[in-house]
């Protein structure tokens, strides 16, 4: 840890148990506009927002008529009803527990507001990151290294002293191109799963 100046975490499926939350969401509202939106795509689409899932998914599926930005935030409410439901990733959360008010720390997430304060909220940790970053604060979205960075640049921390987790493919890419050092909280010993 002597490198290390910063932590900044993911939220969804990283310190939040959201993803199976997220799925039962995504299916629901899939299903209402007649989108066909497989469990397996959503897991590796992990991390890009839903707005641009549901762009890409009206496209491909000739559906030039739906609104991906009104189903994007139909879905988010649909997600923020089973909110009580949300349970923390324990083995990254005891991570942050442990270095709250030693190092300064992030969330870089995919998600967007308010669900991302919320969750946090929720969890009883949003006062624990000195910065919140979801997919509204930047342009270029997850494998790009924008979040990320962007989470470095407001805790004042330069991108090479950060160790990020994550959760996901992109996510890993997302890190490992902002210079940052990564860990894949997948291979954590005790963690719960995706589903």
């Amino acid at each position: 840890m002597s490198d290390i100046r910063a932590l900044i975490f993911d939220c969804d499926g990283t310190i939040a148990h959201t993803m199976p939350l997220h799925w039962r969401a995504w299916n629901a509202t899939t299903v209402r506009y007649g989108l066909v939106f497989p469990e397996e795509r959503f897991y590796a689409l992990g991390g890009v927002p839903a707005r641009q899932i549901l762009r890409q998914l009206c496209v491909e599926q000739g559906r030039p008529e739906l609104d991906p930005l009104a189903i994007a935030k139909e879905k988010e409410g649909v997600y923020l009803g089973l909110l009580s439901e949300v349970t923390p990733v324990e083995p990254v959360l005891e991570i942050a527990r442990q270095n709250r008010g030693k190092l300064p720390m992030g969330i870089a997430t995919g998600g967007s507001r308010p669900g991302i304060p919320t969750v946090l909220r929720h969890l009883g940790i949003l006062d624990w990151f000195g910065a919140v970053v979801t997919s509204e604060d930047v342009v270029n979205q997850k494998p790009a290294p924008d979040i990320f960075l962007e989470a470095a640049r407001q805790l004042g921390v330069e991108s090479r002293y950060c160790r990020a987790f994550e959760d996901t493919d992109l996510g890993m890419q997302s890190i490992v191109s902002a210079g940052m050092e990564a860990v894949d909280v997948r291979l954590m010993p005790d963690y719960p799963g995706r589903r």
